[in-house]
């Protein structure tokens, strides 16, 4: 692990994985440690993986003023890491809430970015609508699973507005290609890994408007990669076909049989979409 303090003072650490030219990793959660991205699967193979804790997260500093740990006033943070590596510009890839901070640091810094990799983002930043109707039709496509049942009348309470803490765990294995003991206690490990109290202020309001960010996005320059799962239900494929129509230089991977964590579900299709793109 090495740090290095951002703008406002916040001594920030990362982690290097493999060799190559760099690839900065922003992980999601929100806000979790970015332990939870590993090696993507075996993809610092072909690049250096330069993994970031977000500040408040893993070997991070929290911030003195709580208001930054929102995601649009993380793009200092990225930016003192492109200084602190001495690059010109950088690649990016952004895991969930992850690319929020991705997207962000693109629309405010274009001609810093050489690439953008968006694995299973959050609609959340570019306004892009997942309804309930959407979700419930991924969803029926995992009617033989065993945990079905159960996962399915959750749903059901989360749609209905009834929902309990119990039931969010109840959904997890709609973002899983599949469900095992080792899916469950990978999700197990994030959420003890997971600061309910921080979280929150990720997506705290005054963020950009979506508008606004999906405006600066239409001018990006750069290649950008959209890799979506097959079954995740956080970004269904047909909203992540209209997710990639924003940006003027975007392609989109559906990963078959791929949940929200695409590298767990199948790292060999992974690793060779993300490499081919990266190269």
């Amino acid at each position: 692990m090495d740090t290095f303090p951002s703008d406002d003072g916040t001594r920030l650490a990362y982690h290097r994985i493999g060799n190559g030219p760099p690839v900065v990793c922003l992980p999601g959660g929100p806000l979790l440690p970015s332990s939870y991205l590993d090696d993507l699967g075996g993809l610092s193979a072909y690049r250096c993986l330069v993994r970031l804790d977000l500040r408040g997260t893993g070997g991070s500093a929290a911030p003195a003023d709580p208001a930054s740990y929102r995601w649009d006033r993380q793009v200092g943070d990225v930016e003192a890491l492109r200084t602190h590596l001495g690059l010109d510009r950088l690649d990016l890839v952004g895991h969930s809430a992850g690319a929020s901070l991705a997207l962000a640091y693109a629309a405010r810094h274009p001609d810093r970015v050489n690439s953008l990799a968006l694995v299973t983002p959050s609609p959340r930043p570019v306004g892009v609508e997942v309804t309930d109707q959407d979700r419930r039709a991924l969803a029926e496509l995992r009617r033989g699973e065993p945990w079905f049942p159960a996962a399915s009348e959750a749903f059901g309470r989360i749609w209905s507005g009834d929902a309990t803490e119990a039931d969010w765990t109840a959904i997890e294995p709609f973002s899983h290609g599949r469900w095992d003991a080792a899916h469950e206690a990978y999700c197990a490990r994030m959420d003890a890994e997971r600061d309910s109290a921080v979280a929150p202020l990720y997506y705290a309001p005054g963020a950009p408007d979506p508008a606004a960010v999906r405006s600066a996005l239409a001018q990006l320059p750069a290649p950008v990669l959209l890799l979506a799962g097959g079954y995740d239900v956080g970004l269904p494929p047909t909203c992540a076909a209209d997710y990639a129509k924003l940006f003027p230089h975007a392609q989109l991977v559906v990963q078959p049989g791929a949940g929200h964590f695409p590298w767990l579900d199948d790292p060999e299709s992974f690793v060779a979409t993300m490499a081919d793109f990266l190269r």
